[in-house]
């Protein structure tokens, strides 16, 4: 067989594993292994000295250390409150127009994100504090729901990102470019989904009442117990791409300062155990799913499958666009199946020399790289409310457990347009999302 169709005999075997409810991890590498077997003719000597190196090549990657400690900050921040003071600040300054308390729960999924990195925890945190205020006030289940699980997205498009750290390491692209690359696009993400919801509501002004007024000395309140959230990401980015800490560096930092705000918001010893606790299993679940990525990757190397597909599509003659329309496609697609971290992990070593390849707008190779993670972040996104799985919507309708899925899924699909035009302006205008980029360079 040729090496694509080793490669796509895999990728059906492994979402046949998938669709038993094996869990992701675990299929990657048991359809990496039985690859590999196949393609070295049984030669276990070659797969044990590849399993050796495998394990220790990927966990010793010093880089990595940034993912626990991006989680232990959204980990504190949840337990200790952040959230809550979050969603406060904006609400006191949006909540009393129309649809203004939705409004207010996207803007503080956006501000849980910049010191989260995790869409499903940005979700899950901001709908235990936004879901009772948007009931209590009225709201239509759709709108509730729909507003939530959508704003959680925000959650991976706001940096830092878990996903760009994968997608950095994977290219060999710098994480802090990256970072400031993702800023813009996920401003445009928010504002997207704040003007869905003025629009829902100018349409039916019964789905989001107005709230009340807040007092200026109330606004000012807040907008103080905010301003030292604000000042940890500020310190977190602009510390990366200044070039005064690496990556790891500013992740501590940004760690330890959440862990210091918390204590001082009043969490105690059980949510310091509880934020250690949860960081160590999504560590643990993150690594499983790089190591399962990583056996599938190497055989899918050995079978010569990502060098053959590239060749094939050059030498096919198909508009670069049409190809980055296509892989556009293959993520949504993935995306009803899979969750983000798999595809960014399962996708990118196929699909990025892939790109890397053609020609876009006449791009350099590396402003092309930075473009494309940004492309492939956000249709990943999209992913995480699509249906029929949309993880984040079942996050949300679990929450609210009196509002049919249905509905949810109904209140998510005007966010999924605002998704839809965010991408065509993306893939029609590179400089959206290279633009601070080449600011920062001079």
């Amino acid at each position: 067989m040729s090496g694509i169709e080793v490669g796509s005999l895999m990728f059906a075997i492994m979402l046949a594993l998938m669709v038993l409810r094996i869990p992701i991890g675990i299929a990657m590498f048991s359809v990496g292994f039985g690859g590999y077997a196949y393609l070295t003719g049984g030669n276990f000597l070659a797969l044990l000295n590849s399993l050796k190196d495998l394990a220790y090549a990927r966990l010793s990657n010093y880089d990595l250390v940034v993912i626990p400690l991006f989680l232990l900050m959204g980990q504190f921040a949840t337990h200790g409150g952040l959230s809550k003071a979050l969603f406060r600040f904006v609400s006191a300054f949006l909540g009393h127009r129309k649809g203004g308390v939705a409004i207010a729960a996207i803007g503080a999924c956006a501000g849980f994100g910049a010191i989260c990195g995790s869409s499903l925890a940005t979700a899950a945190t901001m709908g235990q504090v936004a879901l009772p205020e948007l009931r209590r006030y009225g709201y239509s289940g759709a709108l509730a729901t729909g507003a939530l699980a959508a704003g959680g997205t925000l959650g991976i498009m706001i940096p830092p990102s878990v996903p760009l750290v994968i997608y950095a390491i994977l290219t060999q692209e710098s994480i802090g470019k990256l970072f400031v690359a993702a800023v813009i696009p996920g401003l445009i993400a928010m504002a997207g989904y704040m003007l869905v919801v003025r629009i829902v509501v100018a349409l039916d002004p019964r789905a989001g009442p107005a709230g009340a007024r807040v007092p200026w000395a109330e606004r000012l309140k807040t907008t103080l117990q905010v301003l030292p959230v604000m000042l940890v990401f500020v310190v977190v980015i602009v510390g990366i791409y200044g070039g005064w800490a690496n990556p790891t560096e500013a992740a501590a930092i940004g760690a330890a300062a959440c862990g210091i705000l918390a204590v001082v918001n009043g969490m105690r010893r059980d949510g310091l155990v509880a934020s250690a606790l949860g960081t160590a299993q999504a560590t643990a679940m993150i690594f499983l799913v790089l190591l399962g990525a990583d056996m599938l990757n190497t055989t899918l190397a050995l079978s010569q499958m990502p060098v053959e597909l590239a060749t094939w599509v050059k030498d096919s003659g198909m508009p670069p666009f049409l190809v980055m329309f296509m892989i556009l496609l293959i993520y949504i697609f993935l995306g009803c199946v899979m969750d983000s971290l798999a595809m960014i992990l399962l996708t990118i070593p196929i699909f990025y020399p892939l790109v890397m390849g053609l020609d876009f707008h006449g791009m350099p190779q590396v402003d092309k790289s930075i473009w494309f993670g940004i492309l492939a972040l956000m249709v990943v996104e999209i992913g995480l409310v699509h249906p029929p799985v949309g993880m984040n919507v079942y996050i949300i309708n679990r929450l609210a457990r009196d509002v049919p899925l249905t509905q949810t899924f109904k209140g998510v699909i005007p966010f999924l347009m605002s998704d839809a035009v965010r991408i065509v302006l993306l893939v029609s205008f590179p400089v959206i999302s290279l633009y601070l980029v080449h600011a920062f360079q001079h």
